[in-house]
């Protein structure tokens, strides 16, 4: 059974910075992807990166391209994410999740909260203006 377990949020300035991390455990994960999605109050949760195990090929909403940067820790088993520039609209509870198939999706399926099995408790993000 994958567990997954994240820190790392808080309270933030706008235009300062943190670092999620997401440790994994209970698979070998090589062939797998990891995301991050996040949910603001009110609204459905949302993709913002990804990453696959093996290649480290990355992926990115819109959104967050240039300001946000997934990467993982082979040793550690640990996913980041690095969140810099952040925005008030960034406020949100950040879930890290497992895909054990990710190493076979394409761009449009690593984006999709439906492809992933294991989720995290969350970890809440807010950015004061």
């Amino acid at each position: 059974q994958v567990q997954l377990v994240e820190s790392g949020g808080g309270l933030v300035q706008a235009g300062g910075s943190l670092r999620l991390s997401c440790v994994a455990s209970g698979r070998t994960f090589s062939n797998y992807a990891m995301g991050w999605f996040r949910q603001a109050p009110g609204k459905e949760r949302e993709f913002v990166a990804a990453i696959k195990w093996s290649l480290g090929r990355t992926y990115y909403a819109d959104s967050v391209k240039g300001r946000f940067t997934i990467s993982r820790d082979n040793a550690d088993n640990t996913v980041y994410l690095q969140m810099n520039s952040l925005k008030p609209e960034d406020t949100a509870v950040y879930y890290c999740a497992a895909n054990s198939l990710g190493a076979y999706s394409d761009s449009s399926r690593t984006s999709s909260a439906y492809a992933y099995e294991s989720w995290g408790q969350g970890t809440e993000v807010t950015v004061s203006s």
